[in-house]
């Protein structure tokens, strides 16, 4: 063995180290390094415990968050579900409302035109109740052999009447009002218990005016005048001299004539007061001219206007609307209407004496309404 091939360390000094011997390690430096050796441990077993619940708490606060993610996307479906039902129900009434405007707009149409052209408002007069008032006097008194005649309209107002609905009128305006406030009723039809629903009755647009009719005593009007190859002053010569007849019941001096080829047609003034009068009553009048006799057509000259128009719409307060009748057949409607009216006569369900009352099984009709006088 060769002892100088490892020489010793030398130390700064110049003196040789020797390293310390394991065995001469005290017991007390051992006990202790045994006890840092098991706190060292006692440390990695309370991080390790850390670790754990911070997985357990990671873990749970997922699911927490998962359910979260849940509950707010079923949150967003709902919102967005009922924002679509909303929006529905808007364009639903949005529809509703322009239908609604349309008819208006129609019934604005239709009037506007009635009153706009007075041939149509004598064309339609026979449509709506009319009634005479009385004969206008003479004026600022001077003599006046017109005609002045007064009278008020008004329009009916028309109401659709739709299936497995019924109108009924009562005599008496406090038993309708008395039956709407309770809006629901149970009616007894065929054994059966059935609920109805009492609502007000909405009536659409009508009008009244007055109308002045003034038929003059000094003109009239001649239609169906034959077409002849003669000049427009002859022919006015002609009718002046034809009618020009004051011995034979009508007639007289005659003060202007307005005579129109192309409508075949004249206005006939005569200079007396009245004479107009007793020709107006033949609608046909012989015209002898060129040796032979036509019948023309003679009709008063009237004066017709408007006035104190007024537009009105509103509720009926004796009439009400009974809807969701069901249960019933068809074919026993006349039954049915009997049933009805039987319930709401009698005082024990709050009703009364009824003046008229209609129900519809199928289909629909209209019923026509008229402005209390």
């Amino acid at each position: 063995m060769d002892l100088t091939s490892s020489p010793l360390p030398l130390e700064e000094n110049g003196f040789r180290m020797i390293p310390p011997d394991p065995c001469d390690t005290s017991i007390d430096e051992m006990e202790g390094l045994k006890e840092e050796l098991k706190k060292w441990k006692e440390r990695v077993e309370r991080a390790e415990k850390a670790k754990a619940d911070l997985l357990l708490a990671k873990t749970s606060a997922d699911e927490e968050y998962f359910k979260a993610e849940e509950e707010l996307t079923k949150l967003k479906d709902l919102q967005e579900k009922q924002h679509k039902q909303q929006v529905n129900i808007i364009n639903q009434e949005n529809a509703e409302l322009k239908s609604e405007i349309e008819l208006l707009q129609e019934d604005l149409v239709k009037y506007s035109s009635l009153l706009s052209q007075c041939g149509q408002i004598k064309k339609k007069v026979a449509e709506v109740q009319m009634k005479f008032s009385h004969m206008e006097g003479k004026k600022d008194d001077c003599l006046d052999m017109d005609t002045h005649c007064h009278f008020t309209v008004r329009t009916k107002i028309p109401f659709r009447l739709n299936q497995k609905q019924a109108l009924i009128t009562f005599e008496d305006e406090e038993v309708a009002q008395r039956l709407l406030k309770k809006g629901k009723h149970t009616l007894i039809l065929d054994n059966k218990a059935t609920d109805v629903k009492v609502i007000p009755l909405k009536l659409e647009m009508g009008f009244r005016f007055e109308l002045h009719v003034t038929i003059s005593g000094k003109k009239i009007n001649v239609s169906e005048i034959p077409d002849l190859s003669i000049p427009d002053e002859w022919m006015r010569d002609k009718l002046e001299l034809n009618f020009y007849k004051p011995g034979q019941g009508g007639g007289g001096e005659v003060e202007a004539v307005k005579y129109d080829r192309e409508s075949r047609s004249a206005g006939i003034t005569f200079l007396k007061p009245g004479a107009a009068q007793s020709i107006a009553r033949c609608t046909k009048y012989p015209f002898l001219v060129s040796r032979r006799c036509f019948r023309l057509s003679v009709s008063p000259d009237t004066n017709t206007h408007l006035e104190k128009l007024q537009v009105y719409c509103g509720i009926s307060k004796k009439t009400l609307l009974l809807k969701g009748i069901k249960g019933m057949d068809d074919d026993d409607e006349e039954s049915v209407q009997d049933m009805i009216e039987i319930h709401f006569q009698r005082p024990s369900n709050g009703g009364g004496e009824i003046e008229a009352i209609k129900y519809v099984s199928n289909g629909a009709m209209w019923a026509c309404f008229e402005e209390d006088s």
